[in-house]
């Protein structure tokens, strides 16, 4: 995560080659929207801050640029 002073917040996904993906404006979502939006993508999360990520969430949510969602009702 990076904090840019001024800019409207935003979520920039990342393919596996650090292509980017996808934006998705998150300034009119809250908390529990912008959590149910990353679970949805597949990102994992953690029950503890110390428990280690399965293996197979290490690179996911990753993805080619051709397979990412639509989400233009964002």
């Amino acid at each position: 995560m990076k904090h840019l002073p001024g800019a409207d917040p935003e979520l920039v996904l990342l393919g596996h080659r650090y292509e980017e993906l996808e934006r998705i404006p998150l300034s009119e979502m809250t908390r529990e929207e912008i959590n149910e939006l990353v679970q949805e993508l597949g990102f994992y999360r953690k029950a503890a801050p110390d428990e280690p990520v399965p293996t197979e969430y290490l690179r996911a949510p990753a993805r080619s640029a051709e397979s990412a969602p639509d989400h233009g009702d964002l």
